[in-house]
């Protein structure tokens, strides 16, 4: 009997420059649903980390002009918008960045 085999494709490749690129274009919205409880402060986000019991919004940032973000208190920090997608979700960067996309409509 001959041996039976299937194809696997591999999934598509991420762009996760492209990804980033769009995602910094809609910041000021992808924030204000991340973190509704924020402010624009200059050109940064200012929030209460929800990773941790933050009492006041102050230790936790985002340039929005960047993507990058930090948690003073905490040490954690990222340097664009997937990286915080995935701090949010607790998920790695490959699947943050595939749910980025597809929430930006990305292909």
């Amino acid at each position: 009997m001959g041996r039976i085999t299937f194809a696997v494709s591999s999934p598509p490749r991420l762009d996760f420059a492209a990804i980033n690129a769009a995602a910094r274009s809609s910041l000021p919205a992808l924030l204000a649903r991340w973190l509704p409880d924020g402010h624009r402060r200059g050109h940064e986000w200012v929030a209460r980390n929800p990773r941790r019991a933050d009492r006041n919004a102050g230790s936790f940032s985002v340039n929005m002009r960047t993507g990058a973000w930090g948690d003073f208190a905490t040490g954690e920090r990222g340097g664009d918008p997937i990286s915080l997608a995935a701090f949010l979700a607790s998920t790695n960067q490959a699947d943050a960045a595939r749910g980025l996309a597809r929430m930006l409509g990305i292909e």
